[in-house]
């Protein structure tokens, strides 16, 4: 009875006073547990939430979304944007030994070695030379990077890039080279080179970590428990009971049919996520390597039902692959629009018709709100083109594994279509374009390929000083990509977040809950 009394109260009576240092209880939903700590194989947002605390990058994103100084307290840029020098500050891993420049070129070469596994590096940093060399075995060392000293660290890129700085920030972490050259099981307790330490690791159950002393910042902070919570209605639950300070944020956030009790509330934090919810069509087989085939599908779904109806506002619908609020979105995009009428006749145009198509399976990580809302594009195709839809759930580790699958040999994979979601890793129309729609890169898992969309992201991603130029050759491969259907954009979810009003030092922006400054953050 007393927790019902409790969930029945208004957030605001569940708070305690909070004061500098202290203790935050945050939630890490949709898993029961990490997957790593190992920076170089982390790929969910909820690995990246934690693992964010942990390590240290050579620069990073501020509060503003701006690439700003991490361990390197400064760099500087050759005339032809080639070579990139960075200076590293005087900070100690978690164990109290300094970091190095060595330590840097270990972490990039680790990031980058077949043998351990890691994506992130072969996706974002594959313009460091010799990098291709290194990963294919046909080098032992990666060119491009070098050491001269133990604070300066030098790297040469292949061509010129406006968003290389970005990509560093995401590309790799810094980590230990005397820990892990040495110690095989090292990422169950790391040495780390971020802000925090990890205290105490609860398997399938939390994480703490508490502040590192050698970082070049000193965190305000005692403590920070990272809960893990399957479902955000548990999280919602717990947060009303006053055992939360935050939740809400991974993709899903404050529950739907909960909104309404939290809007207008001073813990409720809203606002347009840099993510994108789409539907995705296996290429490299029939029916939908058939661009009319891929239109049908397109045209059937009103997106518009989707956002305000089934998502109750949580979200707004998609006329284009990057979201609102990435730089260069004000270049307009002529949209596929619902329209039944055309979506027969682009059925027509293809060749086949309902009866003929071979059966259609949707695939998609059991998570969220996933199945409502394929539920309703299920009803949707069959309303307009009298197609009959399989759904086809996995869950969401599976799901993964099975897209890696598709990519790497999409005849026999068995995916004909998927649900998924792509969040920001930086804000620019490239993270989007040239690094999930390129023919020849690792995040295409439905091989779309177009020949002038490449050839237009191609130019774009060597233009430097000008993004003006840049941001118009983006939006050109981009109506591309929304004419042949290299994906279905569905909808833009909302950040849905509850902060506890005296908790200090988190805001909100298009990428999530973000702490910008250690020493400004307040607890319990």
């Amino acid at each position: 009875m007393a927790l019902l009394a409790i969930l029945s109260s208004p957030l605001a009576n569940t708070h305690v006073t909070r004061a500098a240092g202290g203790k935050l209880l945050w939630s890490v939903e949709g898993i029961g547990e990490l997957p790593t700590l190992d920076p170089a194989k982390a790929s969910d947002a909820q690995s990246f939430l934690v693992v964010d605390f942990l390590y240290g990058r050579l620069v990073k994103l501020d509060g503003d979304l701006k690439v700003a100084p991490d361990l390197a307290a400064k760099w500087d840029i050759s005339a032809d944007g080639k070579t990139y020098t960075f200076n590293l500050r005087d900070a100690k891993f978690s164990d109290g030994t300094p970091i190095t420049a060595d330590d840097v070129l270990y972490s990039i070469t680790y990031a980058f070695d077949p043998k351990v596994g890691g994506a992130n590096a072969s996706y974002y940093l594959n313009n460091i030379v010799g990098s291709d060399d290194f990963s294919n075995g046909k080098a032992q060392t990666i060119s491009g990077i070098s050491a001269p000293d133990a604070k300066t660290v030098v790297l040469h890129i292949n061509t010129p890039s406006a968003v290389f700085l970005n990509q560093l920030t995401f590309g790799f972490r810094v980590i230990s080279k005397t820990q892990v050259s040495a110690d095989k099981d090292w990422a169950t307790h790391p040495v780390t080179s971020g802000g925090f330490a990890v205290k105490e690791w609860k398997h399938n159950q939390s994480i703490s970590v508490v502040p590192n002393p050698g970082y070049w910042v000193t965190p305000s902070i005692d403590e920070i428990d990272f809960l893990f919570i399957q479902s955000s209605e548990t999280a919602y639950q717990l947060y009303k009971s006053g055992q939360l300070d935050i939740m809400g944020s991974q993709q899903n956030g404050v529950p739907i049919g909960d909104l309404a009790e939290v809007q207008g509330l001073p813990d409720f934090k809203q606002a347009p996520s840099f993510s994108t919810r789409y539907l995705a069509f296996n290429n490299a087989v029939p029916p939908f390597d058939n661009v009319n085939v891929r239109r049908a599908f397109a045209l059937a779904i009103d997106k518009t039902v989707i956002a305000d109806k089934v998502l109750a506002g949580a979200a707004t619908a998609a006329d284009r692959i990057v979201p609102p609020g990435i730089p260069g979105t004000d270049l307009a995009i002529t949209p596929l629009k619902f329209d039944a009428a055309a979506a027969k006749q682009a059925l027509v145009d293809s060749g086949f018709t309902a009866q003929s198509l071979p059966p259609i399976r949707i695939t998609y990580g059991t998570e969220g709100n996933n199945e409502q809302v394929l539920t309703i594009m299920q009803a949707m195709w069959k309303s307009a083109l009298g197609v009959s839809v399989k759904l086809d759930p996995m869950e969401v580790t599976k799901f993964s594994d099975t897209l890696t699958a598709t990519y790497k040999d999409p005849k026999t994979s068995g995916i004909q279509a998927y649900y998924s979601i792509w969040g920001a890793d930086y804000p620019d129309p490239q993270n989007f374009l040239s690094q999930q729609l390129h023919s020849d890169i690792g995040n295409n898992n439905g091989h779309w390929s177009d020949a002038q969309f490449d050839k237009l992201v191609d130019q774009a991603d060597v233009i430097l000083n000008d993004d003006a130029s840049r941001f118009k050759l983006y939006q050109q491969a981009e109506q591309i990509a929304i004419d042949k259907v290299g994906w279905l954009p569905l909808f833009f979810p909302k950040l849905n977040a509850l902060v506890n009003p005296a908790v200090g030092g988190i805001i909100i922006n298009g990428n999530g809950i973000a702490v910008p400054d250690y020493s400004k953050l307040k607890g319990r």
